[in-house]
Parts: structure tokens; sequence; C-alpha cells
């Protein structure tokens, strides 16, 4: 298979880049933008012909937030985009997992974004979609100079690293969501304690006070939390109603 053989132009075989990946994730401990990272170097060193390679979010289909990229190219790709409404990574990969251009200076689907992406040096471009949140979006995006750089092989690659990525992203942002939880969980409950010694309140209460600050200056509990716990603020008369 060429997916675990030699490759070509001189690239890794992709089973010795998954395993030195894997370590590499492992090493990360949910560390989502280190994953990112490791994510766009892989692909590089593994996808024949890639020169460069980007991975980006796609919010509420409209706007583009470049996540992790291994040159300055993968970012003014995904400026470009934005700023047009149109390309690859805006609406084809709604539609389908993989989007190929193949050419992209002739490409007629976007033509405006073909014409300029072709002046900013692009090539070709293969786009694998990582995952798919409500109206948001995950890509990685492959870029070569070269019209034609990217071919099934190629594609196939690419697809099994995408499957990979997408795996290890949804594993990191898990694991940084439950240390956010845990980090929040914590603000909380020394912000309770300091107005359970300073006001003389129950848990229930101190919690109470909490919440009704949150809704009353409307930001979130836990922001209020932090506050009072890194300033000491007391709260008025608001702790001993």
């Amino acid at each position: 298979m060429a997916a675990t053989g030699s490759d070509r132009n001189g690239t890794q075989p992709l089973g010795d880049v998954m395993s030195r990946v894997a370590r590499h994730l492992q090493e990360e401990h949910g560390d989502v933008e280190g994953t990112l990272k490791a994510i766009t170097s892989a692909a590089v060193h593994t996808v024949p012909n890639a020169e460069q390679c980007g991975i980006s979010y796609v919010i509420r289909r409209s706007k583009i937030q470049p996540r992790a990229w291994t040159g300055d190219l993968p970012k003014e790709v995904d400026a470009l985009q934005e700023r047009l409404g149109q390309g690859p990574c805006m609406d084809a990969v709604w539609e389908r997992e993989i989007v190929r251009v193949d050419d992209v200076g002739a490409e007629e689907r976007w033509p405006e974004f073909a014409r300029q992406a072709s002046e900013l040096g692009v090539g070709s471009m293969m786009c694998f979609r990582l995952f798919v949140v409500g109206d948001n979006l995950g890509a990685m995006n492959l870029y070569a100079s070269t019209p034609g750089a990217f071919d099934d092989e190629c594609q196939e690659i690419g697809q099994i690293l995408a499957a990979h990525a997408a795996v290890a992203l949804a594993g990191a942002e898990h694991e940084a969501d439950l240390r956010a939880g845990m980090n929040n969980r914590d603000l909380i409950g020394q912000a309770k304690g300091i107005l359970m010694e300073r006001h003389k309140l129950t848990a229930a209460q101190s919690f109470d006070v909490l919440a009704r600050v949150s809704q009353e200056m409307n930001r979130k509990l836990v922001e209020v939390a932090r506050e009072l716990t890194e300033t000491g603020a007391v709260l008025g008369n608001s702790g001993r109603e």
C-alpha cells in the first residue's frame, strides 16, 4: 500500500510518521495548539508534494480562523477566502469531506479566489474536513506551488492522516475542556470560600450571591468568581441578603 511504504520525494513512510506523531501527541497532554501544530508538521512531511499545511476553523460559515500553519501562505489564503466569501474552505468542504483543486489558476468553482490564490503562488490544494460542530468547521488544508501536484495517492495518504488528526484533536479538546471545567470549579469554590468567611454565609448562599451578581452584571459566573479571587473585592451588601 502506498500509505505504508516508502513515499516519494524523500517523505517518510506514513506508519513511521504516525508512530512519531502519536508519541508527540501523548506528550501534549491535552494541549490543543500543540496538537494542531503537530498535525500540520506531520502533513507536510508525510503527504507527497505537500509544501505547506494549515488548519483552519470556519466560524458560522463566514469567518475563517487560522489555528496552525507551517508558513505564511496558509494564513494568506484563509484571509483571502474570508475577504471574498468564497473558496474550498468556505463552502465546498461543507458538502464534501475532501476537496482537491488540481489547478488553482484554472478553477471555475471560485473564479475570483482562484485568480488571487494563484497570484499568491498556490498551484494545487487539498482540503480535508476534520470536524463539523453546528455551524463551525475544522479543516486541514495542503498546498503546493505547482498545478497537478496531488494525485490519488496523495489524497489517500492525506485522508488517512486527517482521520487520525481528527481523533487526536477531539481528544485534546475534550481534555482541555475537562481541565477548564475543573479550573472553573476550583475558582468558584475559592470565591464561595471568600464569601462564606467574610459574610458568614453558607455554601449555598455564597453560590446564590455569585449567581445573582453574574446575572445583574451580565457576566459569566466564572468571570465574577475569578475577579473576586484575584482582587479580593468584597461584594458590598449583596452577601448579607
